[in-house]
């Protein structure tokens, strides 16, 4: 066995080092390059991008609808990697009532050669991770429905395309909806962490990417109107936006349509800032986290949460990053399909597809971990966590 063991490992680095790119995917809220002016999503006033790119990776980063639903969010990823003209598809754009296919989300391509010849790891922050396995389905299946009444098929959803995904891995991920969603009902959750950087550096950065649903700033129009118009859209009353996937019921939903393929490596990033209180089931805050992660961690930490079927959280739920339940983000689970395989990653054994490797980081909340509102360690240990993941995923062995 022991021998077994050896060959294994020492064939895996035989066969390693490849240099396929890492395709960064920002979560709820996110942005993408020059948005936010100087201020980095990866990385804060650091640039993530560049030290991985100093440390001999190749890494792009894309900006997907902040608020949208994965499945229009994991459309704008692929052609933002592939290049085209973003088609939502006929059946979605049709029930939904959006434009199909918006006349400026059109793309050259972050990487134009991208085929199962070379693939790319996708790394999803957040809402991201629930991005990048949505795309990874629509790779996987020809939606049938699109040849409907529909003379030009979707380059995306007209057909399946297979290896295009090496690895994918999510980074503080509602896999499994997070309880902060059914506290705040019916507005934003977890927009105020950066509405008010928004307005200090000028926000005719940000756009909320929202043009299928015939909505753009205004000219002159002010942050606070815009914001209130983009809150009280009526797709906040349907399935097709962020909040229903974050949510309980909404992440079910997404897990019992995506499966797990036997062709990707997994990784699940687990963060943390709550500690159990004393004499009590609920949990607080850790020392070093921020002041506005603070309150969030509290309320994660104390109330439940609830299903569409009225089924509620246990306490198993409390511990939390001040965003996510950190039990939510392990792996994707679904009462349907029961959850995917997952194994704590040791840093020795041979990797297989087809199932999670979780890695859990104590003392960091959902922003830290991407260098927001940390102190000194914190930020060194965000920096070190990238480096050092990028580097396992050059690891891998090439299909």
């Amino acid at each position: 066995m022991k021998l077994l063991f050896s060959l294994l490992l020492i064939s895996q680095f035989l066969f390693s080092n490849n240099n396929h790119p890492i395709i960064l995917i920002h979560g709820f809220m996110g942005w993408g390059q020059d948005e936010m002016g100087g201020y980095n999503y990866w990385g804060g006033k650091n640039d993530y991008i560049k030290i991985l790119e100093e440390e001999g990776h190749t890494i792009y980063q894309v900006s997907v609808g902040p608020v949208s639903s994965n499945w229009e969010r994991a459309i704008e990823l692929y052609y933002q990697i592939k290049g085209g003209q973003v088609d939502y598809g006929k059946k979605h754009s049709d029930k939904y009532n959006i434009i199909q296919k918006p006349e400026n989300k059109v793309y050259d391509g972050l990487y134009p050669e991208w085929d199962s010849s070379n693939p790319v790891h996708l790394i999803g922050h957040s809402m991201g991770g629930q991005t990048a396995r949505m795309l990874q389905y629509l790779l996987d299946h020809e939606i049938y429905e699109e040849d409907e009444d529909h003379f030009e098929k979707s380059i995306l959803l007209g057909s399946s395309s297979k290896n295009l995904i090496l690895s994918i891995t999510s980074i503080s991920t509602p896999h499994n909806g997070t309880t902060l969603a059914n506290i705040v009902k019916k507005t934003i959750p977890f927009i105020q962490y950066f509405v008010g950087l928004a307005g200090v550096i000028g926000t005719n950065f940000y756009n909320f990417d929202l043009e299928q649903w015939g909505f753009k700033r205004a000219i002159e129009e002010s942050w606070p109107d815009y914001i209130y118009r983009m809150r009280t859209h009526d797709a906040w009353k349907t399935k097709n936006i962020s909040s229903w996937d974050l949510s309980l019921s909404g992440a079910d939903e997404l897990n019992t349509l995506i499966g797990i393929s036997p062709d990707i490596y997994y990784f699940s990033i687990i963060t943390s800032t709550t500690k159990k209180k004393n004499n009590s089931k609920f949990h607080i805050p850790v020392k070093g986290t921020s002041i506005i992660t603070r309150t969030r961690a509290k309320i994660l930490g104390s109330r439940t949460g609830h299903w569409a079927n009225g089924n509620e959280t246990d306490s198993s739920w409390y511990e939390n990053d001040g965003v996510v339940n950190s039990i939510s983000m392990y792996a994707p689970s679904s009462r349907s399909n029961g959850s995917d395989p997952s194994v704590k990653y040791s840093g020795g054994e041979p990797l297989m597809t087809g199932q999670w490797y979780w890695i859990k980081l104590y003392s960091m909340d959902h922003w830290n971990i991407i260098g927001h509102l940390g102190g000194k360690n914190r930020d060194s240990r965000s920096r070190e966590f990238f480096i050092s993941h990028a580097n396992r995923l050059k690891l891998l062995p090439q299909k």
